[in-house]
């Protein structure tokens, strides 16, 4: 699944810059790479058999025995797990890891997301601030207007005073959004890993398709989201299997070894000879109520994967169903501001016109300056929703 699917070829390139960067460099998904190594180093733990045990005694008061006085004895001991139970250790192990991998692939996709999303902010801040300074050289025209008209006794001073609000009105919305625009890209940049004041700049120009693209539901059981879920349960399969290899006896082989002295002024053929023994011995787990417990734990164990997987599916279905929903109410209002927009500018252009013939009113022009304003504003943030919620659906793609 490519991360940059739903990008139109014009805005991809910045973006999916950013991102190839932020996957290589955020901390966050260099710990779970870690951990990842981790888990997979774990599996040459199990390839290991049972500590060798090895004794020294020393006699304090030597026993005699026929052949002499027994000195020391060195002992040595080896258990061996029943068969095939470090296999099943290591496919415990490996398992464990598969499932640890799709906390990479997730965590990947959400910082997909998370700077997708912030990258779709600062574009709508650039935007707003843009269509503010249209908006003020609009309300700058108007005045000049307005101190024509007044030398002439068409207008008041009062109307002057009022664009003049206006003005700083915007001016002030103007520099908050320049004020977000830096929170935001350091938003940007610490998803990035890298300093906060590096500046970002969005020089593309996002539009919202004439249709959506068909969206296939049916392959969520494949996000590895659900994907983890699979590989949990598979990972208690093999703890079971695991738990019944070492619920088996183990069997163990060792050698004692005990050192003689000789018998002084005796004459025979086993004077002073050591003792070699070997042994073998039987671990049984006459009370394993351990086993049985950790089996029915695992059982449990497995229940409760299923569920929470169901659950899971459940939520990734609704949050899907919920973004192509809300991608097509922002194509709606994006298509109804603009043409709420063009009527706005026409009535505009009518009421300039009318500054000719005298009749110019700019309680109308304030008013139509602030509807074509709220319908700028809003036509940009449909934009930004509608991708916003492209971001959500990519996100839930395979």
């Amino acid at each position: 699944m490519s991360f940059f699917c739903f990008f139109t070829e014009g805005n991809a390139q910045q973006l999916k810059t950013l991102i190839e960067e932020g996957l290589s460099k955020n901390p966050k998904i260099q710990s779970f790479k870690l951990k990842h190594q981790i888990a997979s180093e774990k599996t040459n733990e199990a390839n290991t058999l049972p500590n060798t045990q090895i004794g020294v005694g020393y006699f304090v008061s030597e026993p005699e025995i026929r052949t002499g006085a027994q000195r020391f004895k060195i002992s040595a001991k080896q258990m061996l797990p029943s068969f095939g139970t470090i296999t099943a250790r290591e496919n415990y192990l490996n398992s464990i890891t598969d499932a640890v991998y799709e906390d990479i692939v997730i965590i990947k996709r959400k910082l997909v997301a998370s700077i997708s999303k912030s990258y779709y902010l600062l574009y709508a801040l650039k935007d707003k601030k843009e269509v503010l300074e249209d908006n003020i050289i609009l309300l700058k025209t108007y005045e000049k207007l307005a101190l024509t008209a007044i030398e002439v006794g068409k207008a008041s001073a009062v109307d002057v005073l009022r664009l003049q609000i206006r003005q700083n009105e915007l001016q002030q919305l103007k520099q908050i959004l320049e004020q977000n625009y830096l929170a935001e890209q350091t938003v940007i940049n610490k998803l990035l890993n890298r300093e906060k004041n590096i500046k970002i700049t969005i020089d593309t120009e996002f539009v919202i398709p004439s249709e959506n693209n068909l969206i296939n539901t049916n392959n969520l059981t494949l996000h590895p989201e659900l994907l983890k879920y699979d590989k949990l349960y598979k990972s208690v399969e093999k703890s079971e299997l695991l738990n019944q290899k070492e619920s088996n006896p183990m069997f163990g082989f060792g050698l004692d070894y005990v050192a003689v002295s000789e018998r002084p002024n005796m004459d025979f053929s086993d004077n002073g000879k050591d003792i070699l023994m070997p042994m073998i011995s039987l671990s049984i787990p006459i009370f394993n109520n351990k086993y049985k417990s950790k089996s029915k734990q695992n059982k449990l164990q497995q229940i409760e994967i299923i569920s929470k997987k169901e659950n899971r599916l459940n939520t990734l279905e609704t949050l899907l169903d919920k973004a192509i929903k809300n991608s097509n109410s922002a194509r709606i209002r994006f298509n109804i501001q603009n043409k709420n927009l063009k009527k706005a500018k026409n009535a505009e252009t009518i009421l300039v016109k009318s500054y000719e013939t005298g009749t110019i009113n700019f309680n109308d022009i304030l008013d139509i300056q602030e509807l074509q304003l709220k319908f700028q504003i809003n036509k940009i943030e449909a934009i930004r929703a509608y991708y916003l919620q492209k971001t959500n659906i990519n996100y839930l793609k395979n």
